[in-house]
Order: C-alpha cells, then sequence, then structure tokens
C-alpha cells in the first residue's frame, strides 16, 4: 500500500436532541475526520472524538498531533509496519489518543481494501457474529423529557439501562423509580456519576440514599482515586465501571491485585484505537476483568464499526455495549447504511458481511 494523500478535518454534525450528563451538555457532534488515500483510488477513513473532561485533548491539538506526524505516517505500508509506528510513538499516542485513533482507522480501511479484505480478516480476527446488543443510556435531562426517552426505549424492548446521575437526590430517585415502574422485571441498571464527588463517603452517603436495585456506577469520584473507589465497591458490595480513570493498559497496575470489583468501560477513541483496545482487552480477559465496550456521544457509524471489533473478538468478557445511535441522535451520519441500534437495542451486521475495511461507504 502506497498512501498517496492524507487529510485531516473537523466533523460537525448537529444533534436530534441534546445531551447532557454531569460533565459537558453536547448539541452537536465535538470530532475528527481522517481520510487516506492509496495510490488505487482507494480511501480509507477515520473518526476520533478528543474530549478534555476524558483525556485532556481538543480538537486544535489533535490537527497539531495530526500536522506534528503526518509524513512519517505516509511511509506506512502494511499492518505490521503500523504496529512498530504505534509502539514507537506510544507516548505521543498517550498524549492524543483520539487524533491517533481517527489515523489508525483510516490506515486500516484502507489496508482492508487494498488487500480486499475486512478489517477482522486484515488482523486475524474472529468473524464477525450477526447481532449485537446495546444499551439505553438516558442523560441527565427534566423529567419529561427523561420520560418520554424512556418510554421509547422501553416500547422498543430495552432491558439493560445506564443512568447519568445529577446529583439531585429527588430527581435521580424519581427518574430510578421510574424505571423500574416502566422497565420490565429482568432491567439491568448501572448508574454514571461523571466524577460527580470528591470524596468516597459523599459517593457512599449520596448513593445508599438512592434505595435503588443497580449493580454497578460508573466514575462515582474524581479521576483515579483507586483506593477511594475500591472503598466504595466494598461498602456498597457493587462493581465499580472504571472510564475517565482508564484510558491506558499502564493503569492495570492499579487494580491487577485485586480484579473483582472492577468493570473496564473500553472506548475506542479514548484508548487510542483498534490495536490499543484489543491490547487491553486482552489484559482484561487475562485478569477476568469485564468489559464495557463504550462509545462518546455524537459518534458516527466509523466509531461503532471499530467498536463491534472489539466487542466481537472478547465477548467472553463484553459485560455491555453503548452506542450505535446513528440517527435516532444524529441530524445526519456520514455512511450511506448508518449502524445503528432497532428494537430490543439489536443491531444486526447484515450490511457489513462480504465488505472490505470497515464495510462502511462514506458520502463526506
Amino acid at each position: 500500500m502506497k498512501i498517496t494523500n492524507l487529510e485531516i478535518r473537523k466533523l460537525e454534525i448537529p444533534f436530534n436532541i441534546s445531551f447532557k450528563h454531569a460533565s459537558a451538555e453536547r448539541n452537536f457532534t465535538e470530532s475528527i475526520l481522517v481520510v487516506a488515500e492509496s495510490g488505487n483510488n482507494h480511501k480509507g477513513y477515520g473518526e476520533g472524538c478528543p474530549r478534555s473532561y476524558v483525556t485532556g485533548e481538543q480538537i486544535d491539538l489533535s490537527m497539531a498531533f495530526f500536522d506534528k506526524h503526518k509524513s512519517s505516517i505516509q511511509t506506512i505500508e502494511n499492518l505490521n509496519e503500523l504496529k512498530v509506528w504505534t509502539e514507537e510513538q506510544k507516548k505521543d499516542i498517550d498524549a492524543n489518543p483520539a487524533a491517533w485513533c481517527a489515523i489508525e482507522l483510516a490506515l486500516l480501511d484502507l489496508l482492508g481494501k487494498e488487500q480486499g479484505k475486512s478489517i477482522e480478516e486484515l488482523m486475524s480476527l474472529p468473524k464477525l457474529k450477526d447481532k449485537f446488543h446495546y444499551t439505553a443510556v438516558l442523560g441527565v435531562s427534566n423529567y419529561e423529557v427523561f420520560k418520554k426517552q424512556l418510554q421509547q426505549y422501553v416500547h422498543s424492548g430495552f432491558n439493560d439501562f445506564k443512568l447519568k446521575i445529577s446529583g439531585k437526590l429527588e430527581e435521580d430517585i424519581e427518574k430510578l423509580n421510574l424505571i423500574n415502574k416502566l422497565g420490565d422485571k429482568g432491567s439491568r441498571i448501572r448508574l454514571d456519576a461523571n466524577n460527580l464527588w470528591y470524596t468516597p463517603s459523599e459517593a457512599i452517603a449520596y448513593l445508599k440514599q438512592l434505595n435503588a436495585n443497580f449493580f454497578a456506577i460508573e466514575e462515582p469520584v474524581t479521576v483515579d482515586q483507586y483506593d477511594a473507589l475500591s472503598t466504595i465497591a466494598e461498602t456498597l458490595c457493587i462493581k465499580i465501571i472504571l472510564d475517565e480513570s482508564f484510558l491506558r493498559k499502564e493503569q492495570f497496575e492499579y487494580i491487577q491485585d485485586n480484579p473483582e470489583p472492577w468493570i473496564i468501560n473500553l472506548r475506542v477513541s479514548k484508548m487510542g484505537g483498534i490495536l490499543r483496545s484489543l491490547d487491553i482487552a486482552e489484559e482484561a480477559n487475562r485478569l477476568n476483568v469485564p468489559i464495557i465496550v463504550g462509545a462518546q456521544v455524537g459518534e458516527t457509524s466509523i466509531l461503532t464499526r471499530s467498536a463491534i471489533t472489539v466487542a466481537n473478538t472478547y465477548g467472553n468478557i463484553l459485560l455491555a455495549q453503548e452506542g450505535a445511535f446513528g440517527i435516532h441522535l444524529l441530524q445526519k451520519d456520514i455512511v450511506r447504511t448508518p449502524l445503528m441500534f432497532g428494537k430490543g437495542g439489536m443491531l444486526s451486521t447484515s450490511s457489513l458481511i462480504g465488505k472490505q475495511g470497515l464495510g462502511l461507504f462514506c458520502t463526506i
């Protein structure tokens, strides 16, 4: 493969509805798109979502990372060289994971098209299974908006719910009660606090008052407080989902001695692409730590597709999947056939069968 052109651009698509949580509110995508073109006129597409409150990234910094490394990236000709480059530039990728994610996905898509292979075939991974099941994600919104969204999820057959809590006790209790009222008896609930509290005692006191049946909470306190998180898990007998507190493989050192309380929210963009995500999932598998294959709010089908590769490969430790909103959330996607969940949160991969690279036809 010879890369003849490599470009980056901002990707801003309005949402159909505003999405809010404790750390941010969004009305449109804030992403980057990378396009890699070969001498055979194939094009590969990659996406990344820089988030200052997750990895410290901003779009202008992602653009600077791209400009810095563009010339050396264009010399990459095969999968092995891509892996070597990733290892050699590890420190810089650690600081710019979303930027590298967009570049890596574009190169993998292009390599697959050049070789006439899906990215699973390209990387010698298991063949895609037929269907994937997604979680209903409920953001911080007023009660009437929340009720309408929940009713739509329930009517569509969802039974797995992630609720982003606000820290306003009466509101959070009211919403949890509504999920229990409208959802079926087999519904599963987990919470996401988006780093609401500073100390474990604050978090424990609040969560006890919810008096609700949830099996896990994501990021209840400020980032990287592993001892505090362990205390919360032990006191409340629940699992802790690591998101902002787990960005790199090296962070296993904080949980490997006692892996039982932990779940890792593995989002391809924040981890720095598919290769690094697979590496983290492999270590999680070794330690028997479950994973949630998550998503950044506003992802297009490109990142949805890349996450499917990870979920498909490590289904044995997969606890849940998030994302695949497509045009449920976006006013438009950038592919001809958006990847998005349907009834019951199910997504079919039938449109990807026999396709090369990521298997998506981009219209941008």
